[in-house]
């Protein structure tokens, strides 16, 4: 499951013991580099540390999501504009990360979603320059710990182009065209169900009208990426889903065509476990509900009708959909 357990102690205590009696596994949080490296070379590990401790108490395996936006103050804009952030810096904060946690942290997820320009600095996603980040952090990550596993970004589902975002399909056929696959142990996929059960196919989606009518509007599009590294020679790697759900979201015109209710949202995530276990072995790895709720949302961001539990502190409140996967077989 995805979780915020940066802040607040308490908050982490809470949301990582609903992981474990859930029954779960893994659990993503983010690490930005804004929040770390304070100067070139000059580190504040008190929150990461923390969170360490906190997740290996529970026997859970961790997976950091390192991303470089917003840059630290002290981070100059590349004037290359294939990138968001120069390369080198980037990789040492990778690497010097991954020293640190020789050992205890499982895996680490490479930026997030660089199909999106919000999420490359404004700039046109480009995937070559991504693949030259992923790269130089791969290298630094393994050189640091060779056991971790490092996860390449998951991608936004999208058909928007460019300059504003990139579809994902388009976007991981770039990054194999420029020689991503030495370069990530999982390929990361991001498997949002929109409006469609967790069973429909990816050519269903595209055919009917209610569903978006586009392949990507499916949890199953997963499918389709998994064709992609088949066909680049990559297919003896896994999956890992780093984000999937369904929203509730009534509020942001831009989501809400797809909300389900809270009970729908429950039969679906469950139903999409059922479905890889059937379908998807033995190339699925992890797959990271989104989200257990950041104490601090609101419903007037979008994040919030995504979650499985209700935000705020001290007060426990779950939604169906924990309470489905929690009961769910595992």
């Amino acid at each position: 499951m995805v979780a915020f357990l940066w802040w607040r102690e308490e908050v982490a205590d809470r949301d990582l013991n609903l992981i474990r009696d859930a029954g779960f596994t893994w659990v993503r949080q983010n690490l930005h580099w804004v929040d770390v490296e304070l100067y070139k070379g000059g580190f504040d590990w008190r929150y990461s540390d923390r969170i360490v401790r906190q997740v290996q108490e529970r026997g859970l395996n961790l997976l950091f999501r390192l991303h470089g936006l917003p840059r630290p103050g002290w981070v100059a804009l590349p004037d290359d504009p294939a990138l968001p952030v120069p390369v080198e810096d980037f990789a040492d904060f990778c690497g010097t990360v991954a020293a640190r946690y020789r050992g205890q942290v499982r895996a680490y997820q490479v930026w997030n979603e660089p199909n999106l320009a919000r999420e490359w600095e404004a700039r046109a996603p480009n995937p070559e320059g991504y693949v030259r980040l992923l790269r130089a952090c791969y290298i630094a990550i393994k050189e640091a710990d060779p056991d971790a596993l490092v996860i390449s970004a998951g991608m936004a589902p999208t058909g928007t182009g460019l300059p504003i975002a990139m579809p994902d399909t388009d976007y991981f056929i770039g990054m194999y065209q420029a020689g991503a696959a030495p370069y990530f142990d999982l390929l990361g996929v991001h498997a949002a169900g929109f409006a469609a059960p967790p069973e429909v196919s990816p050519d269903e989606a595209a055919t009917n009208p209610a569903y978006g009518g586009q392949r990507f509007f499916c949890f199953r599009h997963t499918e389709d990426i998994r064709d992609i590294m088949v066909r680049y020679g990559d297919g003896e790697k896994q999956v890992a889903i780093t984000e999937m759900g369904w929203t509730s979201d009534p509020v942001h015109p831009e989501y809400s065509w797809f909300a389900v209710t809270e009970e729908q949202k429950a039969d679906y995530l469950v139903r999409a476990f059922r479905y890889a276990r059937e379908h998807w072995r033995p190339w699925i790895g992890p797959m990271f509900v989104l989200a257990i709720a950041d104490p601090d949302w609101t419903p007037d961001e979008e994040q919030y009708w995504w979650a499985i539990t209700e935000p705020g502190w001290p007060l426990t409140v779950v939604r169906p959909a924990y309470e489905a996967l929690k009961n769910m077989e595992k």
